[in-house]
């Protein structure tokens, strides 16, 4: 459904995506590659690509929950 949106408003409208993943881990987000780089093909497609550099408190948080670090 999401790449349907993409889809639909590719050169059309203004869309903006805010994420804290880098392209190369949103194959593990969307569950296929295919999906992912037809997705990433569209949004990037005469785009701006703003990059913060900051990493997400709440990001981290989750990482730290899921895979925790022995001390």
């Amino acid at each position: 459904m999401l790449f349907q949106i993409f889809t639909e408003r590719e050169e059309r409208k203004a869309t903006a995506v805010a994420t804290n993943s880098p392209f190369t881990e949103w194959d593990k987000t969307f569950g296929d590659a295919r999906l992912c780089a037809a997705i990433a093909d569209r949004i990037t497609f005469r785009c701006t690509l703003i990059q913060t550099g900051t990493d997400s408190y709440r990001y981290q948080t989750t990482q730290e929950s899921l895979f925790p670090t022995a001390d």
